[in-house]
């Protein structure tokens, strides 16, 4: 098995843990706040959607709403497909929400079909290209490290948007 069809297997098999949590949510999930410490997306004065952030975790750390997460999931995806079609990496704070939960879903929707075409597209030398996201520059990082790095990433996010789904269902 290459790294290639070793990631995008695995990638199909996180895609369908999303797809199941993603079309049972609804337009509340995204903002709801399942405890008093939260992080969360707030309109700014000029009406883009901003994250709560802190340079330096806090402690404790907030729980985020699934707003919240979906926008994480839209910066670091995002960056990482900079880094793969080798563009400039976009800055967290250019990075806003879309402003509802259906229109972050599409964009991560949209995400995913990129991302698997990029890699689909990739030879197999470019699975050892230098890969500056999510580490440093100089990290000896590749191209297959951030790829199998997405799936990981991609499936802590996706658990915890299910279990904020499930906690506020229970409710």
């Amino acid at each position: 098995m290459t790294a290639k069809s070793a990631a995008l297997s695995q990638f199909e098999l996180v895609w369908a843990l999303a797809e199941l949590h993603f079309d049972a949510l609804d337009e509340d999930d995204f903002l709801w706040a399942p405890a008093e410490l939260t992080w969360t997306v707030h309109r700014d004065e000029d009406g883009a959607w901003r994250p709560d952030w802190a340079d330096t975790e806090p402690v404790p750390i907030p729980v985020p709403t699934v707003g919240w997460l979906t926008w994480q999931v839209l910066w670091w995806w995002a960056t990482a497909l900079d880094d793969l079609t080798r563009v400039p990496h976009r800055r967290r704070e250019d990075v806003t929400w879309p402003g509802t939960g259906a229109d972050a879903i599409a964009a991560i929707r949209a995400l995913a079909v990129d991302w698997r075409d990029g890699l689909t597209d990739l030879a197999d030398s470019d699975w050892e290209r230098p890969s500056a996201f999510p580490w440093p520059a100089d990290a000896g990082r590749t191209i297959a490290d951030s790829a199998l790095w997405v799936n990981v990433e991609l499936t802590k996010n996706v658990a915890e948007i299910g279990q904020l789904r499930l906690l506020r269902a229970a409710r």
